[in-house]
């Protein structure tokens, strides 16, 4: 269920945002905040159906939508579909990478190509984008001041903060993203003024991940140890977006930010709560009435 925005409607006015990702799932949910909080936006997909339908939703809530068929994976579509956006809309603030391939499988059963796939979608995908949009969004770019850049942003994931069954690809690529995040918040913050961040979300209900993913993945016993248990929500996403896109995040650069609920933080407890309070009883009492010991002089 999505509650009301906290933000006011017009945090992003006169922004134009390109999104790749952008028509299902957490891409769209952020496409659509964007726009209803006062941006223009382009959204970049491999399927022209997907693409069209986002586009006729997008343009429901009176949001200025158009959507470009591309592969993240393609230079020449990269920059042809930025080059586009802002022939459309006469400049670009924001880039947001939230195109990702995932599937569940175990190292073993995963091929060098597969991993490679995922690798050339959510890494190289992501740095191709930035690269071909870095004209653009840079401090003195078509469009925008000689003072102020624009503002990128990629989704990642918090598999790789730790490690994740039958992910091995995916962390590999998210932690790749992440590398590219810092590097390009240090680079181009320093030289172009642009702002680069992360959005790292945990399982999220009613997406193709969570779907892929097991829909029945958080078993009941995982309850009890998991902070906030509960799915997130897109919502929850495109509102960490919105954050920090809009000048309320002007001096956030390279942060990804996890907006899991802490579930990355969780781990089975080893002893319940009642237990511990017995323990520490005990150990107490223990330390308390053991012999103080004397270190024996060294003289």
């Amino acid at each position: 269920m999505e509650s009301e925005s906290p933000f006011k409607s017009d945090i992003l006015k006169g922004k134009v945002a390109l999104l790749t990702g952008g028509g299902s799932g957490i891409g769209l949910e952020i496409s659509t905040q964007f726009g209803k909080h006062g941006a223009s936006v382009a959204i970049m997909g491999r399927r022209k159906s997907v693409l069209d339908s986002a586009v006729s939703y997008l343009q429901s809530f009176g949001i200025p939508a158009i959507g470009f068929q591309g592969d993240v994976r393609k230079q020449e579509d990269a920059k042809r579909v930025v080059e586009l956006t802002v022939k459309q809309f006469g400049k670009l603030d924001i880039l947001v990478n939230a195109a990702a391939g995932n599937f569940l499988v175990s190292p073993e059963d995963l091929s060098p190509n597969g991993f490679r796939t995922v690798l050339d979608i959510d890494s190289v995908g992501t740095f191709t984008m930035c690269h071909e949009a870095l004209h653009y969004i840079k401090k003195g770019g078509p469009g925008r001041s000689s003072t102020s850049g624009g503002m990128i942003l990629n989704i990642s994931a918090t598999l790789h903060y730790t490690a994740a069954w039958y992910q091995i690809h995916v962390a590999a690529a998210k932690a790749a993203v992440d590398a590219v995040t810092r590097n390009l918040a240090l680079e181009w913050g320093t030289d172009y003024d642009i702002r680069v961040n992360g959005i790292a979300p945990g399982p999220i209900g009613d997406t193709a991940g969570m779907r892929k993913l097991g829909p029945e993945e958080i078993s009941n016993k995982s309850k009890e140890y998991m902070p906030l248990y509960k799915l997130g929500e897109k919502y929850d996403i495109a509102m960490a977006a919105l954050y920090l896109a809009s000048d309320a995040g002007k001096y956030i650069n390279g942060t990804i930010m996890a907006v899991d609920g802490g579930l990355w933080l969780s781990r089975p407890r080893h002893l319940p709560k009642d237990a511990v309070k017995e323990l520490s009883r005990t150990v107490e009492k223990k330390s308390r009435n053991a012999p103080v010991g004397v270190p024996p002089s060294k003289l």
